[in-house]
């Protein structure tokens, strides 16, 4: 069964947009960019772990370079290549586990991700993805890998001038929390949201002694307007589920919160925290403020059948509405 939180459109497309003019100041300034977090990032991990969990089947990749599926949850790319392009990288940032690549190629950029993942570690055994400490150890191991090819120094200006992408959390609510008994019976949805922002900030402090310097943090979308969350139950109308946007906006201001402190407390660090929340709502409500809908179609790839069962696939006449990946 697809993961609910690859549901997540690619709400750091939004932010590529909104970066770009911070971008074109600081542009000679990032040296890479990577990429930690879920399915809203993940340019193809999960195609070489073993999990049910991936996007490696037609109709994803159809506007990717050459047309072919690349384990994105996307028609095409996710928000960090976007990024990576503005900054004058390269249009794609590749996924470190594909052996397509090799160190040369994540010299400016490497991307991390894995969909189903979160800041909490049990949410990644609910569909056997990589979990968070993980992704850590393989940041620890492109280190070493880069330091070799490039050398300490070299290596190290890298390391503390890229742009570190930071993008899960979704999965932690929908896959985890709201699905699961275990949490639900340590934890209120505050607590468990406090729980998660502890998790953040060890994640973040450990990164940090890792020489992560520049970090994009991204907030939750308003999860309740997630396509399957407005169908799971057939009586509220297909309406966004309330109660799940309102507990991803009170974690976005503990989030942003956080990042302001970590700021003050971390000599060197700088966390951008990127509130998409108000603007993704915007587009599923005002979807007129934001001119004719381009013909690039997030659609029905991410109906709960679909990752598992690919052959059951139909057109579904690409209704567009919010849920696209305007992508190249």
């Amino acid at each position: 069964m697809a993961s609910r939180g690859s549901q997540t459109v690619s709400f750091l497309l939004f932010l590529s947009h909104m970066l770009l003019p911070q971008v074109a100041k600081c542009r000679a300034g990032i040296s890479a960019v990577i990429v930690f977090g879920d399915s809203s990032v993940d340019a193809g991990n999960n195609n070489w772990y073993p999990t049910p969990l991936r996007s490696n089947f037609e109709p994803y990749g159809r506007d990717f370079f050459g047309g072919k599926p690349t384990g994105r949850f996307c028609n095409g790319r996710v928000g960090p290549d976007f990024i990576s392009e503005a900054l004058g990288l390269k249009p794609a940032v590749p996924a470190y586990l594909d052996p397509g690549y090799s160190i040369a190629d994540f010299a400016t950029g490497v991307n991390f991700a894995s969909a189903g993942t979160g800041f909490d570690n049990a949410t990644s055994d609910v569909l056997n993805v990589i979990p968070l400490w993980k992704e850590i150890e393989n940041f620890k191991e492109y280190q070493q890998r880069l330091r070799a090819y490039l050398g300490e120094a070299k290596a190290n200006r890298v390391l503390t001038e890229a742009l570190y992408i930071v993008s899960l959390g979704t999965n932690d609510f929908l896959e985890n929390y709201y699905t699961l008994p275990d949490r639900q019976s340590q934890y209120t949805v505050t607590e468990y949201g406090d729980f998660l922002l502890e998790q953040t900030q060890n994640f973040i402090t450990e990164i940090y002694s890792l020489g992560v310097r520049k970090i994009s943090l991204t907030s939750l979308p308003p999860m309740g307007c997630l396509p399957l969350e407005r169908t799971v139950d057939l009586f509220q109308n297909f309406d966004c589920n309330e109660e799940y946007n309102r507990v991803a906006a009170e974690f976005n201001v503990k989030l942003k919160g956080l990042g302001i402190y970590l700021n003050q407390n971390l000599p060197g660090m700088k966390i951008y925290f990127s509130d998409l929340y108000y603007l993704f709502l915007q587009m599923i409500q005002e979807p007129a403020t934001f001119g004719k809908l381009p013909h690039f179609i997030w659609i029905a790839m991410h109906h709960p059948f679909v990752s598992i069962l690919p052959f059951l696939f139909i057109c579904f006449h690409f209704y567009a509405l919010l849920f696209i990946r305007n992508c190249g």
